[in-house]
């Protein structure tokens, strides 16, 4: 799809989210539970919506904290639930309509000292920390947050005992408790916002320090320190934009942070690729003002929302794409975390690229290759029989210095210093060393882009059979493999995976609109790039009108 004529400028003040109406509709707005854009869809990434159309409101809110409650209780977990927001408009207010929820419940609650915005990968390490040891008294979590979306979305999503991200079983589950309660919302256990901060189960908790503090565990900084780097980091507005500064002041480094202003509307961001504002670290069109101080810094940094997604501006190079990151990054710590379980496997996404592949083989490890999503590496990296695991949308995270988990959820903040740290102790920026594994192992053109496709056309493409491919060559090489499910779990793509031996398409359909997403990669050149995508809209609209 073509870019909008204004990507990568500020907006106007026409382009702002009007907050006050935002607020007034969140909780004045009541959803019909009977129309299917306004009930609670409960995916990987949690619920996420907009007041104004009926998707994230305060029924919403209840609704999901209410059956979080009742699958917690059910599953025996009765720790403490440790809560997060961003910096979203309607996370607040969603903060509060959640502890209304928790409180009437009895749960004990742990939420951020003086109202402060909590990370995602924070409160994972949260989670774990206080579960470390423990066989009883479990705890989970809530964040708050849509991640990189629009400034007039919300959302909420749920974090069990491992850390990460809640598995389809547990979101299937919430979910279809949820809309029973959305359509009887007297059924809904609260009370209100004064007389839950009077049971003496909401208690503070320094989400702040307890990382910070931590984070000498998962990341070198005596190098950072030593190097003498000059880095800069632009928090996009996000929550992590008072954990910068006290990252630097523990360790001992300096730090820029560019844009420190924390405002709802976002007006300081660039817009995205078709005019919207999001807090998108991958996107070059967002990152332009990062970009523009790239000359000036070692490495300027970057974090969405939430923080759990990653942006890495080089002098060298610009703005990193993120597979390129994802390589450096896999390639450096693998030979520099000497302590990690030797047999332990690097995890990707099925449309990651396959320069990791590539990276991983020479190192003599395995390789987890799974759909798209990060709950499937909650468990190796709980379980520590995975090092690394990482998606090609710029999320990933990493074991400890010591082979120990660090956290089960994406980490923003921790990829981010580790570009400092690869930086500092080989003399050599994430992009420079991407070139020498480029000219190593071969030159990779990857992209991603989107097709329109039906409602009947995408339900097609999510239930096919390897066996529903009948061609035998891709872009004039023999077909190699077909995958409708991940070699590493055998989980189901949702769509279809083609190979051949010098390059690979993946399409799977879109969860909110109606199209299709075809990722490709060619290790030929730009030309057979652009073959291997035309040949995959072909053979994918071949296959879904049959």
């Amino acid at each position: 799809m073509s870019a909008h004529p204004a990507a990568g400028q500020l907006p106007t003040a026409a382009d702002l989210t009007d907050l006050r109406k935002l607020v007034m509709d969140y909780f004045g707005q009541k959803p019909d539970p009977a129309n299917p854009a306004q009930t609670v869809v409960f995916g990987t990434s949690g619920h996420r919506g907009s007041a104004g159309n009926g998707s994230f409101n305060e029924a919403h809110v209840l609704a999901i904290t209410h059956a979080v409650c009742e699958f917690r209780r059910a599953a025996g977990i009765d720790g403490p639930l440790f809560l997060g927001m961003d910096t979203h408009a309607l996370s607040a207010p969603a903060h509060a309509s959640a502890l209304e929820v928790l409180a009437a419940h009895d749960v004990d609650v742990r939420i951020a000292r003086d109202d402060e915005f909590t990370p995602t990968p924070v409160v994972s390490h949260a989670i774990l920390t206080w579960n470390r040891g423990r066989e009883r008294g479990l705890a989970d979590g809530i964040l708050i947050t849509p991640s990189h979306n629009p400034p007039q979305d919300g959302g909420l999503k749920y974090n069990p005992p491992h850390g990460g991200p809640a598995d389809t079983v547990a979101t299937s589950w919430i979910e279809k408790r949820a809309n029973e309660l959305l359509a009887r919302p007297g059924a809904i256990k609260r009370m209100t916002l004064e007389n839950a901060l009077r049971t003496g189960r909401i208690r503070t908790h320094d989400y702040v320090a307890s990382y910070v503090m931590d984070l000498g565990n998962a990341i070198d900084f005596e190098a950072i320190r030593g190097a003498g780097l000059k880095l800069a980091v632009d928090p996009l507005g996000g929550a992590g934009m008072r954990f910068w500064p006290a990252v630097a002041t523990y360790h001992r480094f300096e730090l820029d942070v560019l844009t420190p202003v924390l405002d709802p509307t976002f007006w300081f961001l660039r817009r995205d690729w078709d005019g919207q504002l999001r807090m998108d670290p991958s996107s070059p069109a967002v990152m332009q003002g990062v970009v523009d101080h790239a000359a000036d810094y070692d490495l300027a940094l970057a974090c969405d929302a939430d923080h759990d997604r990653h942006g890495i501006v080089t002098r060298s190079g610009g703005l990193l794409p993120s597979n390129h990151y994802l390589v450096a990054a896999i390639d450096y710590l693998l030979q520099s975390r000497v302590a990690w379980p030797a047999a332990a496997a690097v995890g990707k996404t099925m449309v990651s690229s396959a320069m990791i592949d590539r990276v991983v083989a020479r190192s003599g490890r395995p390789l987890f290759e799974v759909p798209v999503g990060f709950k499937w590496f909650v468990e190796g990296l709980q379980a520590r029989t995975l090092v690394f695991g990482g998606e090609e949308s710029a999320g990933a995270s990493f074991l400890r210095l010591n082979g120990e988990t660090w956290t089960t959820d994406k980490d923003g903040i921790l990829l981010c210093l580790l570009a400092a740290e690869m930086t500092a102790k080989t003399g050599k920026d994430p992009a420079a060393h991407y070139a020498r594994l480029s000219a190593e192992l071969g030159a990779s053109f990857y992209a991603r882009m989107d097709a329109p496709v039906t409602a009947m056309g995408k339900a097609r493409l999510r239930s096919l059979s390897p066996t529903a491919i009948t061609a035998t060559h891709l872009a004039g090489a023999p077909i190699t493999a077909s995958h409708t499910a991940a070699p590493g779990n055998g989980a189901a793509l949702g769509g279809l995976k083609v190979e051949t031996r010098e390059g690979w398409f993946a399409a799977r359909p879109s969860g909110t609109e109606n199209v299709y997403k075809i990722y490709a990669e060619s290790f030929r050149d730009p030309e057979h790039l652009t073959a291997l995508q035309a040949e995959a809209q072909a053979l994918v609209a071949r296959v879904i009108a049959d």
